[in-house]
């Protein structure tokens, strides 16, 4: 019978706290690793868009976010390869950070899901919701927040 390999979901967005977050994972949970994938599929990375609607207002708007995307994907992959980490799948999603994530946990039956955090205070947590604390709640797997130390001055 073969072995089933454990689905790791990271949470990634356009920002330090969440590149953060894949470095330390990587760092952590990956150290030692060298391993690329044997199969003959080169293409390791899936991206899906879901358009946001044919109007034209809308057309800037998905090009604009398609763009950042990819940024982040190839920004994400880069930092995987420099880890020796080619077994990865990236899929781009649209939609409220906190559904899409625990969606993605349960459709690909992931043991754990790894999200950074922003450091928001109270009220702007309150104001802003906290992915981070919703999926907590939520994902049906288990949930590591991983937080950039304070630089102290």
């Amino acid at each position: 019978m073969a072995e089933e390999k454990s689905v790791m979901v990271v949470g990634i967005e356009d920002n330090q706290h969440s590149f953060y977050a894949l470095e330390w994972t990587l760092d952590h949970f990956f150290k030692n690793y060298n391993y690329n994938s044997n199969n003959n599929n080169n293409n390791n990375s899936l991206f899906k868009f879901r358009g946001l609607g044919n109007v034209e207002v809308f057309s800037a708007i998905e090009t604009d976010l398609k763009k950042i995307a990819a940024r982040v994907t190839e920004k994400a992959m880069e930092i995987c390869h420099a880890k020796s980490v080619n077994d990865v799948v990236v899929e781009v999603v649209e939609g409220d950070a906190r559904q899409v994530l625990c969606d993605v946990v349960e459709k690909l039956h992931a043991s754990i899901l790894v999200v950074g955090c922003h450091g928001y205070g109270v009220i702007k947590r309150t104001v802003l919701g906290s992915v981070s604390d919703y999926c907590a709640h939520h994902a049906h797997c288990s949930v590591m927040i991983v937080k950039k130390p304070k630089i102290k001055a």
